[in-house]
């Protein structure tokens, strides 16, 4: 039984995960399919009375469909139309192969997905992760989404400190057309204008903390870890202050990512909390498939070995 493994050449934390299952000498396929699909790939897959049957081949590796024993789904590229082809024949070509070589990888016969990529999409939204949040017993800011000056205006005058946060990380350029990132950042209330009703805006209930944590859930265990040094808001802004604390996860937010992951039908998923000065654990966000290769080891390689034991059945799925 195979691990397939789908995500771009450079992952560095797939990278992790695949040095993991070498050292086990697991049988592993990995490819990604928006890059390689079809110039370097050859599907051939048939669906009749029996089910799906059939395979991949790659320029290095043969995949039965039904060899597959688990997925692990990371960050593949976009399907993306092959050069020589006109803007409108390209994008057909590929939405071909995004819902027929895509449609062929979500529905691999017994395989274990972590996460499955539907999934992810679902779990992506942040609003619906705020309200799930909730309803798993997680604590979270007050926030509102809105395009209305005359809420944002009010929200700002009854919780006091508003931070204001993209709703989606697009990519984005300036006028003279350079890449920008738009970071979590105070609101000025003077500031506010009626541009705010071009589009939904997330405002939040500015959390005073003394540090942030970055609790990453593999099935029923937490890596939880302690992130120091950061800015004021958003400690992505600068990583080479920052410092890494393996610590332990309160029971009661174990219990709360948990069933925030049943939720989503998820076996894995990055949590972000902001640690106050009382102790509380305040959940800001949780991405489905979220980077932590960056950590130090030891704390990746305990990561990388948790996957590993999933995607071996090692542990127990969900």
């Amino acid at each position: 039984m195979t691990v397939l493994v789908v995500s771009c050449v450079d992952d560095p934390t797939a990278d992790l995960v695949l040095a993991e299952l070498r050292d086990r000498e697991v049988p592993v396929v990995r490819f990604d399919p928006g890059a390689d699909f079809p110039h370097e790939m050859t599907l051939s897959a048939s669906i009749d009375g029996i089910g799906l049957t059939g395979s991949i081949d790659t320029a290095t590796r043969h995949l039965e469909l039904l060899g597959v024993q688990s997925v692990y789904w990371r960050h593949p590229t976009p399907y993306r139309p092959a050069r020589h082809l006109d803007e409108y024949t390209g994008q057909w070509v590929a939405d071909q192969s995004r819902f027929g070589l895509g449609g062929i990888l979500a529905m691999l016969p017994g395989a274990r997905y972590l996460n499955h990529p539907w999934r992810n999409r679902d779990a992506e939204h942040k609003p619906v992760q705020l309200a799930t949040a909730v309803a798993a017993g997680l604590k979270i800011p007050r926030t509102l989404v809105t395009n209305s000056l005359d809420s944002v205006q009010a929200f700002v005058s009854a919780v006091g400190g508003v931070v204001y946060k993209p709703l989606w990380s697009t990519p984005y350029r300036n006028a003279a057309g350079e890449a920008l990132t738009v970071w979590a950042h105070v609101i000025d209330a003077d500031t506010l204008d009626e541009r705010v009703g071009g589009a939904a805006h997330l405002f939040q209930e500015r959390v005073r903390k003394v540090a942030d944590v970055r609790a990453t859930m593999v099935g029923e265990t937490a890596f939880s870890v302690r992130i120091d040094g950061a800015p004021e808001l958003d400690w992505r802004c600068d990583y080479p202050s920052l410092a890494y604390t393996l610590v332990a996860t309160p029971p009661a937010v174990v219990r709360g990512m948990r069933a925030y992951l049943d939720a989503f039908r998820l076996d894995f998923g990055a949590f972000d909390f902001s640690l106050t000065h009382d102790g509380e654990w305040v959940f800001l966000e949780c991405n489905p498939n979220g980077q932590w290769g960056w950590f130090d080891p030891p704390i990746s390689q305990l990561i990388a070995h948790e996957i590993a034991d999933h995607l071996t059945c090692v542990k127990a799925w969900r």
